[in-house]
């Protein structure tokens, strides 16, 4: 089936099967909603299923396409049953925002290890879940429709220091050097891959930080410089998405102005 120029002016991602982690809040949420308004089907991955219910209600509101799938990415055959499901029901996934995440802060002279572990578990295993999962849709999409997508959010944690951020800054590093190096595997099979960087961003996320100390340098962050939301990410996620397919953002760092590292 053709399809018009003026669709494709408006809504360029006709036809395309978007995945989203982390779809229930934040940037998985804002993304998966502007996605859905550029045409694409949309597959809403996360635990919380009540929200993830409110928000295809909204996209199917606005005449769009939304798969409900609360699924922990910590597990591993949840994740695997998940993306039968969206190729059962949608076809092949040909965008993967691969976005669930949990920042946690603690010296690490506090022996933290149950945060520790908690956010190897989501940042690297569960990244790596659907990596896995998704890798041989993405693959198989480029190839019968020209171009796929696999963009990882990472941090701007990954290159600067942050005390306190010890574990979560290291996961995050672990998010952009695989991207560069699933990129030089991937690429060659048209599907491009982006590790997505962003500062501060006002999401959730803040509001999982514990730390005393942690705590008082986002507040006075925020008082200092106006944070970034989560449709800045949204909306670089789908400019990544609507490049031509020559055309690959391999890093992007995504700063709130006022931001100096």
């Amino acid at each position: 089936m053709s399809v018009s120029t003026a669709t494709t002016t408006t809504h360029p991602l006709t036809g395309r099967v978007a995945v989203i982690t982390g779809a229930s809040s934040g940037l998985g949420e804002a993304t998966a909603e502007t996605l859905a308004g550029l045409g694409a089907k949309v597959a809403l991955l996360a635990r919380r299923e009540g929200r993830l219910t409110e928000l295809a209600e909204r996209i199917r509101k606005n005449g769009g396409t939304g798969l409900v799938l609360p699924v922990d990415v910590t597990d591993q055959a949840a994740v695997r049953a998940a993306a039968e499901r969206v190729r059962a029901e949608l076809g092949d996934a040909d965008l993967l925002f691969n976005n669930a995440g949990v920042m946690l802060a603690a010296p690490v002279e506090e022996l933290a290890f149950e945060q520790w572990q908690r956010q190897i578990d989501l940042n690297i295993s569960g990244l790596m879940h659907v990596i896995g999962a998704f890798t041989p849709q993405l693959v198989a999409a480029a190839a019968e429709r020209g171009v796929a997508d696999l963009v990882n959010t990472s941090s701007i944690a990954a290159q600067s220091v942050f005390p306190s951020f010890a574990v979560y800054s290291a996961s995050k590093a672990f998010v952009s050097h695989l991207s560069r190096h699933l990129r030089t595997e991937l690429g060659p099979k048209r599907v491009r891959v982006s590790a997505l960087e962003p500062g501060i961003v006002g999401t959730e996320l803040q509001s999982h930080v514990t730390d005393a100390a942690a705590q008082e340098w986002l507040a006075g962050s925020k008082a200092a410089m106006e944070w970034l939301t989560a449709q800045d990410v949204a909306d670089t996620v789908a400019f990544l998405a609507t490049l031509p397919p020559r055309a690959n953002l391999q890093q992007v760092t995504l700063m709130p102005t006022g931001q100096p590292s």
